[in-house]
């Protein structure tokens, strides 16, 4: 089991996938993307003994974070951080993002978001099969992502 995710090694771990897949970060495709982030999913960590300490979070639309406006798919992982006590400080997440240009096929699918958490009764493959049903895959499926980034943050 690898240990505590807040110390950069989930996103080493991530990277890792991805060359295993042989792919490098900038050739991914949102399947491509999606199958490594699955076999990163199904990596344990030692995390808090709350309900909501390792989660999965796949989230897509239109944003400007941090310059124009893009469609971005995200698939992101995250980690509850707790002090000595037990007491939550944060939350570590690590994502895999790709970003499009904002095309009107893109536009017209809003913004969704799912989350899944581990040790709950929900099924990982239940719930990522209904992930990949929305209708952001067909809409992506013969786009090229014009950025893709693999990044930790504290949130």
């Amino acid at each position: 089991m690898p240990g505590r995710p807040g110390t950069g090694e989930a996103v080493r771990l991530l990277e890792r996938e991805l060359r295993i897949a042989g792919r490098e970060t900038g050739d991914l495709d949102a399947e491509d993307a999606w199958r490594v982030f699955l076999r990163f999913s199904r990596l344990r960590f030692t995390t808090a003994d709350t309900p909501d300490a390792d989660g999965l979070l796949v989230q897509y639309g239109i944003y400007a974070f941090d310059g124009p406006a893009t469609f971005t798919l995200d698939f992101a992982r995250q980690f509850e951080a707790v002090d000595s006590d037990g007491n939550h400080e944060h939350y570590v997440q690590v994502h895999c993002e790709l970003r499009y240009q904002p095309v009107p096929a893109l536009h017209a699918l809003g913004n969704w978001s799912s989350w899944y958490f581990h040790d709950t009764e929900e099924s990982l493959d239940r719930w990522a099969q209904a992930v990949r049903n929305q209708p952001a895959w067909a809409a992506t499926d013969t786009l090229t992502p014009t950025e893709i980034r693999v990044y930790q943050e504290q949130v």
